[in-house]
Protein backbone atom coordinates (compact mmCIF):
# COMPACT_ATOMS: atom_id res chain seq x y z
CA UNK A 1 0.00 0.00 0.00
CA UNK A 2 1.88 3.04 -1.31
CA UNK A 3 2.48 6.33 1.22
CA UNK A 4 1.81 5.04 4.38
CA UNK A 5 3.22 4.91 7.58
CA UNK A 6 3.00 1.58 9.81
CA UNK A 7 3.05 1.83 13.20
CA UNK A 8 1.62 -1.59 14.79
CA UNK A 9 5.07 -3.48 14.38
CA UNK A 10 3.91 -5.65 17.75
CA UNK A 11 0.61 -6.89 16.50
CA UNK A 12 2.95 -8.43 13.60
CA UNK A 13 5.80 -7.30 11.70
CA UNK A 14 6.65 -7.50 7.20
CA UNK A 15 8.09 -10.11 6.04
CA UNK A 16 12.30 -9.93 6.38
CA UNK A 17 13.39 -10.80 2.51
CA UNK A 18 15.83 -13.27 4.26
CA UNK A 19 12.38 -15.36 5.28
CA UNK A 20 10.61 -14.57 2.41
CA UNK A 21 13.61 -16.20 0.29
CA UNK A 22 13.59 -19.16 2.59
CA UNK A 23 9.97 -20.28 2.55
CA UNK A 24 10.28 -19.93 -1.36
CA UNK A 25 12.80 -22.26 -1.32
CA UNK A 26 11.26 -25.18 1.15
CA UNK A 27 8.13 -24.80 -0.97
CA UNK A 28 10.29 -26.51 -3.92
CA UNK A 29 10.92 -29.06 -1.28
CA UNK A 30 8.47 -32.36 -2.23
CA UNK A 31 9.09 -34.67 0.88
CA UNK A 32 7.61 -35.10 3.88
CA UNK A 33 10.25 -34.76 6.85
CA UNK A 34 9.04 -37.86 8.73
CA UNK A 35 9.64 -39.77 5.55
CA UNK A 36 12.87 -41.73 5.34
CA UNK A 37 13.74 -41.46 1.74
CA UNK A 38 15.59 -38.82 -0.02
CA UNK A 39 13.32 -36.72 -0.27
CA UNK A 40 12.11 -36.38 3.12
CA UNK A 41 15.66 -36.45 4.22
CA UNK A 42 15.68 -32.80 2.54
CA UNK A 43 12.56 -31.72 4.21
CA UNK A 44 13.82 -32.54 7.64
CA UNK A 45 17.43 -30.80 6.92
CA UNK A 46 15.18 -27.75 6.61
CA UNK A 47 13.73 -28.03 9.58
CA UNK A 48 16.24 -28.79 11.64
CA UNK A 49 18.62 -25.78 10.49
CA UNK A 50 15.51 -24.12 11.12
CA UNK A 51 15.69 -25.24 14.80
CA UNK A 52 19.32 -24.76 15.42
CA UNK A 53 18.28 -21.27 14.13
CA UNK A 54 15.49 -20.46 16.43
CA UNK A 55 17.84 -21.95 19.19
CA UNK A 56 20.37 -19.86 18.91
CA UNK A 57 18.19 -16.64 19.40
CA UNK A 58 16.81 -17.46 22.33
CA UNK A 59 20.19 -18.90 23.98
CA UNK A 60 18.89 -22.88 23.57
CA UNK A 61 20.03 -26.37 22.40
CA UNK A 62 18.19 -27.14 19.56
CA UNK A 63 16.73 -30.53 20.79
CA UNK A 64 14.30 -28.39 23.25
CA UNK A 65 12.59 -26.29 20.39
CA UNK A 66 9.09 -27.81 19.21
CA UNK A 67 7.39 -25.84 16.48
CA UNK A 68 3.72 -25.33 16.80
CA UNK A 69 1.45 -23.50 14.67
CA UNK A 70 1.38 -20.13 16.78
CA UNK A 71 2.45 -18.55 19.93
CA UNK A 72 -0.90 -19.08 21.52
CA UNK A 73 -0.55 -22.86 20.36
CA UNK A 74 2.56 -23.00 22.17
CA UNK A 75 1.48 -20.96 25.42
CA UNK A 76 -1.49 -23.72 25.38
CA UNK A 77 1.29 -26.76 25.21
CA UNK A 78 2.87 -25.25 28.28
CA UNK A 79 0.18 -24.46 30.88
CA UNK A 80 -0.77 -27.71 31.41
CA UNK A 81 -1.02 -29.66 34.99
CA UNK A 82 0.88 -32.34 32.90
CA UNK A 83 4.78 -31.43 33.41
CA UNK A 84 6.92 -33.80 34.67
CA UNK A 85 10.31 -33.14 35.96
CA UNK A 86 12.88 -35.74 37.02
CA UNK A 87 12.07 -35.12 40.51
CA UNK A 88 8.46 -34.38 40.15
CA UNK A 89 5.83 -36.82 38.22
CA UNK A 90 2.94 -35.69 40.15
CA UNK A 91 0.70 -32.85 37.98
CA UNK A 92 0.82 -29.48 38.26
CA UNK A 93 -2.01 -28.05 40.84
CA UNK A 94 -1.55 -24.50 40.70
CA UNK A 95 -1.22 -21.71 37.51
CA UNK A 96 -0.36 -18.58 38.99
CA UNK A 97 -0.36 -15.65 35.92
CA UNK A 98 0.21 -12.17 36.25
CA UNK A 99 -2.75 -9.61 35.28
CA UNK A 100 -1.07 -8.26 32.32
CA UNK A 101 -0.43 -11.38 30.46
CA UNK A 102 -1.81 -11.95 26.89
CA UNK A 103 -5.43 -13.47 26.21
CA UNK A 104 -3.67 -16.92 25.06
CA UNK A 105 -2.34 -17.02 28.69
CA UNK A 106 -5.05 -15.19 30.57
CA UNK A 107 -6.93 -18.36 29.29
CA UNK A 108 -5.31 -20.63 31.67
CA UNK A 109 -4.55 -23.62 29.32
CA UNK A 110 -5.45 -27.07 30.53
CA UNK A 111 -5.56 -26.05 34.25
CA UNK A 112 -9.19 -26.25 35.80
CA UNK A 113 -10.60 -22.57 36.70
CA UNK A 114 -10.30 -23.03 40.45
CA UNK A 115 -6.73 -24.11 40.05
CA UNK A 116 -5.63 -20.49 38.31
CA UNK A 117 -4.77 -17.32 40.52
CA UNK A 118 -3.75 -14.19 39.51
CA UNK A 119 -0.39 -12.20 40.49
CA UNK A 120 -1.04 -8.29 40.70
CA UNK A 121 0.62 -5.54 38.81
CA UNK A 122 2.14 -2.10 40.08
CA UNK A 123 1.07 1.17 38.84
CA UNK A 124 3.65 0.81 36.09
CA UNK A 125 2.38 -2.46 34.82
CA UNK A 126 5.56 -5.16 36.41
CA UNK A 127 4.42 -7.42 38.11
CA UNK A 128 4.51 -7.23 42.11
CA UNK A 129 7.47 -9.77 43.09
CA UNK A 130 6.05 -9.19 46.56
CA UNK A 131 2.97 -10.87 46.07
CA UNK A 132 4.32 -13.75 44.61
CA UNK A 133 6.20 -14.99 47.22
CA UNK A 134 3.21 -15.55 49.34
CA UNK A 135 1.02 -16.73 46.30
CA UNK A 136 3.14 -20.12 46.12
CA UNK A 137 2.70 -20.61 50.09
CA UNK A 138 0.29 -23.07 49.49
CA UNK A 139 2.03 -25.33 46.66
CA UNK A 140 5.46 -26.92 46.11
CA UNK A 141 4.33 -28.10 41.94
CA UNK A 142 3.00 -24.27 40.68
CA UNK A 143 3.51 -23.19 37.36
CA UNK A 144 3.99 -19.54 37.18
CA UNK A 145 3.90 -17.59 33.77
CA UNK A 146 4.60 -14.30 33.47
CA UNK A 147 5.76 -12.57 30.06
CA UNK A 148 9.30 -10.85 29.50
CA UNK A 149 7.35 -7.57 28.02
CA UNK A 150 3.92 -6.30 27.71
CA UNK A 151 2.50 -6.85 24.35
CA UNK A 152 0.30 -3.21 25.02
CA UNK A 153 3.02 -1.14 27.26
CA UNK A 154 6.53 -2.50 26.33
CA UNK A 155 7.27 -2.91 29.77
CA UNK A 156 10.03 -5.35 30.49
CA UNK A 157 9.12 -7.64 33.68
CA UNK A 158 11.44 -8.75 36.57
CA UNK A 159 11.61 -12.43 35.02
CA UNK A 160 15.23 -13.54 36.26
CA UNK A 161 14.15 -12.43 40.30
CA UNK A 162 10.90 -13.76 40.22
CA UNK A 163 12.43 -17.38 38.53
CA UNK A 164 14.29 -17.37 41.88
CA UNK A 165 11.41 -17.02 43.75
CA UNK A 166 9.38 -19.80 42.05
CA UNK A 167 12.56 -22.37 42.23
CA UNK A 168 13.34 -21.66 45.51
CA UNK A 169 9.39 -23.26 46.49
CA UNK A 170 9.62 -25.79 43.90
CA UNK A 171 7.47 -24.41 41.18
CA UNK A 172 8.35 -24.27 37.19
CA UNK A 173 8.16 -20.58 35.31
CA UNK A 174 6.95 -20.51 31.73
CA UNK A 175 7.75 -17.38 30.29
CA UNK A 176 5.95 -15.85 27.18
CA UNK A 177 8.75 -13.99 25.53
CA UNK A 178 6.90 -13.73 21.82
CA UNK A 179 6.44 -9.63 21.96
CA UNK A 180 10.22 -9.43 23.59
CA UNK A 181 12.48 -11.16 20.83
CA UNK A 182 14.63 -9.37 18.03
CA UNK A 183 13.94 -6.60 20.85
CA UNK A 184 15.75 -6.87 23.55
CA UNK A 185 18.34 -10.03 24.25
CA UNK A 186 16.66 -12.98 25.24
CA UNK A 187 18.46 -15.99 26.98
CA UNK A 188 16.42 -19.08 28.48
CA UNK A 189 19.68 -19.53 30.76
CA UNK A 190 19.84 -16.17 31.91
CA UNK A 191 15.93 -15.89 32.56
CA UNK A 192 16.34 -18.90 34.72
CA UNK A 193 12.63 -19.98 32.69
CA UNK A 194 12.09 -23.40 32.47
CA UNK A 195 9.42 -22.74 29.14
CA UNK A 196 9.58 -19.98 27.18
CA UNK A 197 7.69 -19.01 23.90
CA UNK A 198 8.36 -17.40 20.34
CA UNK A 199 6.34 -16.26 17.57
CA UNK A 200 7.77 -15.98 14.36
CA UNK A 201 5.33 -12.78 12.48
CA UNK A 202 6.56 -10.79 15.76
CA UNK A 203 9.98 -11.31 14.09
CA UNK A 204 9.47 -10.78 10.57
CA UNK A 205 8.74 -14.34 10.00
CA UNK A 206 5.66 -15.27 8.59
CA UNK A 207 2.36 -15.99 10.62
CA UNK A 208 0.89 -19.30 11.48
CA UNK A 209 4.57 -20.54 12.77
CA UNK A 210 5.36 -20.58 16.54
CA UNK A 211 8.03 -22.70 19.53
CA UNK A 212 7.93 -23.56 22.15
CA UNK A 213 10.99 -23.79 23.72
CA UNK A 214 12.03 -25.86 27.09
CA UNK A 215 15.11 -25.01 29.38
CA UNK A 216 15.96 -28.64 29.23
CA UNK A 217 15.46 -32.18 28.80
CA UNK A 218 14.99 -32.86 31.83
CA UNK A 219 11.42 -31.17 31.86
CA UNK A 220 8.42 -33.02 29.94
CA UNK A 221 5.13 -32.16 29.05
CA UNK A 222 3.45 -35.33 29.63
CA UNK A 223 0.25 -35.02 27.63
CA UNK A 224 0.74 -33.00 24.30
CA UNK A 225 -1.68 -30.75 23.29
CA UNK A 226 -2.07 -32.37 19.72
CA UNK A 227 -1.87 -35.83 19.71
CA UNK A 228 -1.36 -38.16 16.15
CA UNK A 229 2.03 -39.38 14.25
CA UNK A 230 4.45 -38.40 17.20
CA UNK A 231 5.98 -35.75 15.29
CA UNK A 232 8.22 -32.85 17.06
CA UNK A 233 9.12 -35.90 19.39
CA UNK A 234 6.00 -36.37 20.19
CA UNK A 235 5.46 -33.08 22.18
CA UNK A 236 3.33 -31.81 18.87
CA UNK A 237 1.51 -34.42 16.05
CA UNK A 238 0.94 -32.98 12.65
CA UNK A 239 2.87 -33.07 9.47
CA UNK A 240 5.18 -30.06 9.86
CA UNK A 241 4.96 -26.44 8.36
CA UNK A 242 7.71 -26.67 6.55
CA UNK A 243 7.96 -23.43 4.46
CA UNK A 244 6.90 -21.61 7.47
CA UNK A 245 9.31 -22.99 9.88
CA UNK A 246 12.09 -22.38 7.25
CA UNK A 247 10.88 -18.89 7.32
CA UNK A 248 10.82 -18.34 10.98
CA UNK A 249 14.67 -20.03 11.38
CA UNK A 250 15.73 -17.37 8.73
CA UNK A 251 14.19 -14.30 10.18
CA UNK A 252 15.74 -16.11 13.71
CA UNK A 253 19.42 -15.77 12.31
CA UNK A 254 18.26 -12.09 11.05
CA UNK A 255 17.55 -11.01 14.32
CA UNK A 256 20.87 -11.33 15.80
CA UNK A 257 22.09 -8.03 14.62
CA UNK A 258 19.06 -6.10 16.65
CA UNK A 259 21.24 -4.56 19.31
CA UNK A 260 22.01 -1.25 17.13
CA UNK A 261 18.63 -1.73 15.19
CA UNK A 262 16.85 -1.13 18.81
CA UNK A 263 19.30 1.96 19.80
CA UNK A 264 17.88 3.11 16.39
CA UNK A 265 14.14 2.61 17.30
CA UNK A 266 14.57 3.98 20.98
CA UNK A 267 16.18 7.22 19.68
CA UNK A 268 12.70 7.44 17.13
CA UNK A 269 10.26 6.36 19.82
CA UNK A 270 11.58 9.36 22.36
CA UNK A 271 11.08 11.81 19.89
CA UNK A 272 7.82 10.31 19.50
CA UNK A 273 6.88 10.67 22.45
CA UNK A 274 8.99 14.33 23.11
CA UNK A 275 7.12 15.23 20.33
CA UNK A 276 3.30 13.79 21.30
CA UNK A 277 3.73 15.60 24.92
CA UNK A 278 4.93 18.81 23.42
CA UNK A 279 1.49 19.09 20.82
CA UNK A 280 -0.58 17.26 24.31
CA UNK A 281 1.18 17.92 28.05
CA UNK A 282 -1.45 16.00 29.54
CA UNK A 283 -1.03 12.96 27.35
CA UNK A 284 -0.19 9.68 29.78
CA UNK A 285 2.62 7.83 28.12
CA UNK A 286 1.75 4.30 30.57
CA UNK A 287 4.76 2.54 31.81
CA UNK A 288 7.31 5.94 30.84
CA UNK A 289 8.99 5.22 34.16
CA UNK A 290 10.50 2.01 34.07
CA UNK A 291 12.08 -0.29 31.59
CA UNK A 292 10.29 -0.29 28.26
CA UNK A 293 10.65 -2.27 24.70
CA UNK A 294 12.66 0.60 22.47
CA UNK A 295 10.08 0.33 20.14
CA UNK A 296 6.68 0.71 22.22
CA UNK A 297 4.79 3.44 22.76
CA UNK A 298 0.94 3.51 24.54
CA UNK A 299 -0.48 6.37 25.44
CA UNK A 300 -4.10 8.21 26.12
CA UNK A 301 -5.66 11.86 26.45
CA UNK A 302 -8.36 12.26 28.66
CA UNK A 303 -11.50 12.41 26.27
CA UNK A 304 -10.24 10.64 23.49
CA UNK A 305 -12.01 7.84 22.01
CA UNK A 306 -9.78 5.17 20.91
CA UNK A 307 -11.62 3.57 18.15
CA UNK A 308 -11.89 6.92 16.31
CA UNK A 309 -8.73 7.60 16.94
CA UNK A 310 -7.59 4.16 15.25
CA UNK A 311 -9.64 5.26 12.71
CA UNK A 312 -8.29 9.27 12.00
CA UNK A 313 -4.86 8.00 11.79
CA UNK A 314 -5.59 5.06 9.51
CA UNK A 315 -7.31 7.66 7.25
CA UNK A 316 -4.23 10.06 7.30
CA UNK A 317 -2.26 7.08 6.16
CA UNK A 318 -0.85 5.74 9.36
CA UNK A 319 -1.34 2.36 10.92
CA UNK A 320 -1.57 2.50 14.65
CA UNK A 321 -3.96 0.32 17.06
CA UNK A 322 -6.01 0.17 20.30
CA UNK A 323 -3.91 -2.26 21.71
CA UNK A 324 -3.27 -6.36 21.46
CA UNK A 325 -4.63 -7.39 18.04
CA UNK A 326 -5.97 -10.55 18.76
CA UNK A 327 -9.86 -9.42 19.79
CA UNK A 328 -11.35 -10.29 16.11
CA UNK A 329 -11.19 -6.24 15.23
CA UNK A 330 -13.38 -5.80 18.64
CA UNK A 331 -11.59 -2.64 20.68
CA UNK A 332 -12.50 -3.22 24.11
CA UNK A 333 -10.96 -1.67 27.40
CA UNK A 334 -7.53 -3.06 28.35
CA UNK A 335 -6.93 -5.82 30.93
CA UNK A 336 -3.89 -4.17 31.18
CA UNK A 337 -4.06 -0.59 31.98
CA UNK A 338 -7.21 -1.85 33.99
CA UNK A 339 -4.43 -4.08 36.42
CA UNK A 340 -2.50 -0.98 36.67
CA UNK A 341 -4.72 0.85 37.98
CA UNK A 342 -5.68 3.39 35.35
CA UNK A 343 -8.88 5.12 35.40
CA UNK A 344 -11.40 4.25 33.10
CA UNK A 345 -11.73 7.70 31.21
CA UNK A 346 -7.97 6.97 29.90
CA UNK A 347 -8.76 2.98 29.49
CA UNK A 348 -11.23 4.40 26.84
CA UNK A 349 -8.66 6.26 24.53
CA UNK A 350 -5.48 4.30 25.03
CA UNK A 351 -3.54 3.85 21.65
CA UNK A 352 -0.75 1.50 20.65
CA UNK A 353 2.05 2.98 18.72
CA UNK A 354 4.98 0.05 18.10
CA UNK A 355 8.17 0.69 15.20
CA UNK A 356 10.08 -1.61 13.62
CA UNK A 357 13.27 -1.68 11.19
CA UNK A 358 11.64 0.23 8.48
CA UNK A 359 10.50 3.06 10.58
CA UNK A 360 12.42 6.25 9.48
CA UNK A 361 12.52 9.98 10.99
CA UNK A 362 10.10 10.79 8.24
CA UNK A 363 7.45 8.39 9.75
CA UNK A 364 7.71 9.82 12.83
CA UNK A 365 7.23 13.25 11.60
CA UNK A 366 4.04 12.78 9.77
CA UNK A 367 3.08 10.39 13.18
CA UNK A 368 2.90 14.37 14.71
CA UNK A 369 1.93 15.76 12.10
CA UNK A 370 -1.41 14.03 12.16
CA UNK A 371 -1.85 14.03 15.76
CA UNK A 372 -1.89 17.92 15.70
CA UNK A 373 -4.94 17.55 13.72
CA UNK A 374 -6.40 15.00 16.31
CA UNK A 375 -5.59 16.71 19.06
CA UNK A 376 -6.69 20.24 17.53
CA UNK A 377 -10.22 18.31 16.92
CA UNK A 378 -10.26 17.09 20.54
CA UNK A 379 -9.93 20.06 22.20
CA UNK A 380 -12.91 21.23 20.35
CA UNK A 381 -14.92 18.21 21.21
CA UNK A 382 -15.34 17.20 17.87
CA UNK A 383 -17.84 14.16 17.24
CA UNK A 384 -16.20 11.12 16.71
CA UNK A 385 -13.10 12.02 18.32
CA UNK A 386 -14.31 12.74 21.99
CA UNK A 387 -15.66 10.11 24.32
Amino acid sequence: MPDRSYFDWNATTPLRPAAREAMAEALAVAGNPSSVHAEGRAARRVVEQAREQVAALVGAKPPDVFFTSSGTEANMLALTPAIETQNEKQPRDTLLISAIEHSSVRAGGRFAHKAIADLPVDGEGRVDLAALKPALSGSSRALVSIMLANNETGVIQPVAEAASVVHATGGLLHVDAIQAVGRIPVDIGTLDADFLTVSAHKIGGPKGVGALVRRDDALHVAEPLIRGGGQERGMRAGTENVPGIAAFGAAAAAVHGFASEAGRMRALRDKLEVGLRAISPKAVIFGSGTDRLPNTTLFAVEGLRAETAVIAFDLEGIAVSSGAACSSGKVQPSHVLAAMGVSPALLRGAVRVSLGWTTTETDVERFLNAWIKLATALSKGQSGIAA
